[in-house]
């Protein structure tokens, strides 16, 4: 097979800014075959919206039982070690228990006590460890022990790729994401490009990045995962009607696929099928009770003006949320979120600048710019608004909560400005009627 390299350009925008340039990326990729082998590890986010990876929910609990009981009869195994440790982080994803992580930790040590060296298996399960835990320094450290050993393996690379992404490190994680796609073009390569594209804003590229995963994709839980990135990918660029069919495609797949049912709520309540979007999302809590399905359903309940139904889910949220902290999962973004729009602002502003500490990503400084405003203090949050979009202007929420907080700096110009880019890039995304509300306060005070 002739292989092409795929170039990813990064060139200064600005102080500390990036762009992803490169006319020809796409072209090369899809000169690559889809015989090379996959990585094992795809990407890890606050939502990992693969439904299964190559090891189903009904396959993993007969790999886990088969792997304890080799172990009680070899206990020196690394490789089952390492393979029981990678297991249970797959557990943790699908049932959105926190508990696995130490089980996952403990056999993952245990692999690399039995094998201290060349166990690349181990570094790597340790780094999606620490990627599911939201300790991304440390799952860089883990990718870079394992780079070391040998800079040809796939699995290292999609976890630096991560590791870098949540860091705000993007020049490094498009060069890391450029190894992989080079060494292992596949689903998880793929959709990993199309993230980077969307990032950007580089909407058509994005597309043909998932057109290419679309054609890699052979199981159904890859399938499945392709188009709910397409759903993603056109939900954030204000097309309900195709996230609705994307999203749908994926639930025909796999009917239980939880981020597909969230993803399908929010595209249904944008559309006025408010009964059968909270279905969805229902559903979604019901199978995954992530904090952010919780977060988005108890807003539409508040929405539609049913407090008691909202506090609920916001209580499932917080009680979910001490779960995940007791298991090791250093995530403060969640319900910083939450005490910023729904409880204490000064909360919101200490657990963003945790966050912020940890990991200085756009999605971060969104959030800590918001909190900063709700409590009081616009001028310091302008800095982190900007800094949001350091990719470029290519996410609705980010641009209306620049738009308010320039609002409350009296900068009326740019708050018009900001505002009007949020219902241009997605007229459906949540805070749309807000937005629209402010633009109107705006223009009678021209007036």
């Amino acid at each position: 097979m002739r292989r092409q390299q795929i170039i990813l350009c990064v060139v200064a925008a600005g102080a500390g800014a990036a762009a992803l340039i490169g006319p020809g990326l796409l072209a090369d990729m899809a000169e690559i075959g889809s015989d090379a082998p996959a990585p094992t590890q795809q990407a890890v986010d606050y939502i990992d919206p693969r439904p299964g990876g190559r090891l189903s929910a009904k396959d993993l609990p007969n790999l886990i039982t088969a792997a304890q009981a080799r172990l009680k009869n070899v206990p020196q195994d690394a490789e089952t070690w390492a393979r029981l440790g990678s297991a249970y982080i797959e557990q943790a994803r699908i049932t959105a228990d926190p508990a696995y992580y130490p089980k996952a930790d403990g056999a993952l040590r245990r692999s690399l006590r039995e094998q201290p060296e060349e166990n690349i298996a181990a570094l790597v399960g340790m780094g999606s460890l620490a990627a599911a835990r939201h300790d991304f320094a440390g799952a860089r450290d883990w990718g870079l022990k394992a780079q070391k050993i040998s800079e040809r393996h796939g699995p290292a690379y999609s976890v630096l790729t991560d590791a870098y992404l949540n860091l705000g490190a993007y020049k490094s994680a498009e060069r890391a994401l450029q190894r992989l796609l080079d060494l292992s073009p596949s689903v998880a390569s793929y959709t990993r490009a199309a993230h980077l594209f969307e990032l950007k804003g580089e909407t058509t590229r994005a597309k043909e990045a998932l057109r290419l995963a679309e054609d890699a994709a052979v199981i159904p839980s890859d399938v499945a995962s392709v188009a709910y990135f397409s759903g993603e990918l056109a939900w954030k660029t204000g097309r309900p009607q195709d996230a609705l069919t994307s999203y749908d495609l994926a639930l025909t797949i796999l009917s239980d696929y939880a981020p597909a049912l969230a993803g399908r709520g929010k595209a249904r309540f944008a559309l006025k099928q408010t009964d059968d979007a909270i279905k969805d999302y229902e559903a979604a809590v019901a199978r995954t009770p992530h904090p952010r399905f919780l977060l988005e359903l108890g807003e539409i309940y508040r929405s539609l003006g049913r407090p008691a139904d909202a506090d609920r889910q916001f209580a499932l949220l917080k009680a979910t949320a001490r779960l995940f902290t007791d298991a090791g999962v250093r995530d403060d973004l969640g319900i910083a979120r939450y005490e910023a729009d729904h409880g204490d602002p000064a909360v919101a502003v200490r657990l963003a600048r945790a966050e912020w500490k940890r990991r200085p990503t756009v999605d971060v400084a969104d959030a800590l710019g918001w909190a900063l405003h709700r409590a009081g203090h616009s001028a310091e949050a302008m800095r982190h608004a900007r800094y949001a979009a350091r990719l470029g202007e290519h996410n609705a929420e980010y641009a209306y909560h620049r738009g308010e907080i320039e609002r409350a700096l009296d900068r009326k110009r740019d708050a018009v400005r900001s505002l009007t880019t949020s219902i241009t890039i997605n007229p459906y995304f949540p805070r749309a009627a807000e937005a629209r509300e402010s633009l109107k306060r705006l223009s009678a005070d021209r007036r």
